[in-house]
Formats: C-alpha cells, sequence, structure tokens
C-alpha cells in the first residue's frame, strides 16, 4: 500500500522513528559529555588505568587532531571535516530503512556530536577509551 493510501500512516510511522533516533544520539551524547567529565575528575591527562588486561584501558588524554591522532590542519579545518562527517550520517540515517542500522548510525551521531561539542568548547576532543589492538 503507498504512504497516500494508508492515510499518511507510513509517514507518522516515519517521524516516530526519526523521533527515536534523534533521543538515541542525544542520551549517547549526554553520557558522553558525562563521561568525560568523571574521567577529567578523576584523572590527569596522561594517566592510564588497565580494565580489561592490555586489550582495554582508560586513557585521559586530550586529542587536538582528527581521528585517531591524524593531524589535517587548523582546528577550523578539523571543524569543517567534523560538520561534513556528521552530515553524511545525519543523511544516510534519514535514508536508511534499517531500524539496527538507524539506531547504530544514531549511536555514532551522539558520539560525533560530543565531539564536536569537545572542539567548540575547548579546541580539542577528550578521549579516554583505549583498545588494544
Amino acid at each position: 500500500m503507498h504512504k497516500v493510501q494508508d492515510g499518511g500512516r507510513g509517514r507518522e510511522q516515519e517521524e516516530v522513528e526519526i523521533r527515536k533516533e534523534i533521543w538515541i544520539a542525544l542520551c549517547v551524547l549526554a553520557l558522553d559529555q558525562v563521561s568525560k567529565l568523571v574521567v577529567s575528575a578523576f584523572m590527569s591527562p596522561g594517566d592510564s588505568v588497565e580494565v580489561l588486561d592490555s586489550f582495554l584501558r582508560l586513557t585521559y588524554v586530550h586529542n587536538p587532531y582528527a581521528a585517531f591522532g591524524i593531524a589535517v590542519g587548523p582546528p577550523k579545518l578539523h571543524f569543517l571535516f567534523s560538520s561534513l562527517a556528521l552530515g553524511v550520517v545525519v543523511w544516510v540515517l534519514l535514508r536508511s530503512g534499517s531500524g539496527l542500522q538507524r539506531h547504530a548510525l544514531a549511536l555514532v551521531l551522539g558520539g560525533a556530536l560530543g565531539n564536536i561539542l569537545d572542539r567548540l568548547r575547548m579546541g580539542e576532543v577528550v578521549d579516554f577509551l583505549d583498545v588494544g589492538i
């Protein structure tokens, strides 16, 4: 049945799904910021604590660079690239039909928003999850 034939229920369902993804992203953003506040309150930059042997550590660092410490130029360029990546995530999320894919993208979106907020406030990102790969 076409969306017009179902009296707009398809559109209403789509709006409900988008609201779910927004809530997921906002919850992740809140957890991101609270966890960074907790880490910065109890650790000093450079401190590291093993959580799961050498596989997972909490290592508190301030990262002025892009993902994985890659330098891409001045801070404004970092912000531009982050904003573009954020736009791509939103674009893909809005076009995804899969609930699982949408939820995963909402998680990424929340984390990306947290990092952009860090960059706007401090000019760098607080990182603390250190996975020994």
